[in-house]
């Protein structure tokens, strides 16, 4: 039983071409858990040469992407059971929380920007506007594989659930330092703690690794914790 439907309005599918076809997307497709459409809006432009952008009014610099064919491809895919998000860096930033939210919904349409912008009216048709960061993209290609991908490996059946317990912000703690084989290496040791078998004292050397290394590489989270 699919879980979850991401549509995704692209104009560049062949971008997707090994994000479906490798590791867990892949794994979560075959299993039927997650259904993943890329559709190129284009085909849903009115004009005679499927023209998807234009200049922008008042003059400026770059190309917008125009209303129609993002009004027209929301009319054939959106149901009652449809959220969807716009990508734009004027979004709220993209977090773990976010992804867990998306993650309730039966299905997300992802929509990808790209040139200079997009006509402000596209706005008016969207539930979210999503960011994944302070940074410029040539386009919301690779913003909607994170956001996808953050939000698939969530759904149950795709990834062990111990697993995701004990994984980066899970508890708005960064995930605690992980050893394997050899105990040793080139003078470099595995703590005594992790070799122990005591399960207990082991767990709390790992807790407070966690907030030691939150600390020390990301204050800001532990600043969310107090809150």
């Amino acid at each position: 039983m699919v879980f979850i439907k991401i549509d995704i309005l692209t104009l560049f599918p062949n971008f997707f071409e090994g994000f479906l076809n490798e590791s867990i997307i892949k794994r979560a497709i075959a299993k039927k858990i997650v259904e993943i459409n890329i559709i190129n809006f284009r085909k849903y432009s009115p004009l005679p040469n499927k023209q998807v952008d234009d200049t922008p009014y008042g003059g400026g610099a770059g190309m917008l992407l125009r209303c129609e064919p993002i009004f027209l491809a929301l009319d054939a895919l959106r149901t009652k059971d449809s959220h969807v998000v716009l990508l734009s860096p004027e979004g709220a930033t993209y977090n773990e929380l976010k992804a867990k939210e998306l993650r309730e919904y039966k299905h997300l349409i992802i929509i990808c920007g790209h040139y200079e912008g997009f006509d402000e009216r596209i706005k008016s048709v969207v539930d979210e506007i999503i960011s994944i960061g302070d940074y410029i993209l040539t386009g919301g290609e690779i913003a909607a594989m994170a956001i996808t991908d953050s939000v698939v490996r969530l759904i149950p059946g795709v990834i062990n659930a111990e697993s995701l317990l004990s994984e980066s912000f899970n508890n708005n703690l960064l995930d605690y330092p992980q050893y394997t084989k050899p105990a040793e290496y080139r003078g470099l040791k595995v703590p005594e703690i992790l070799l122990s078998g005591h399960h207990q004292n082991i767990a709390e050397y790992r807790k407070l690794e966690q907030i030691k290394k939150t600390k020390e590489l990301r204050p800001d989270l532990m600043e969310d914790n107090d809150e």
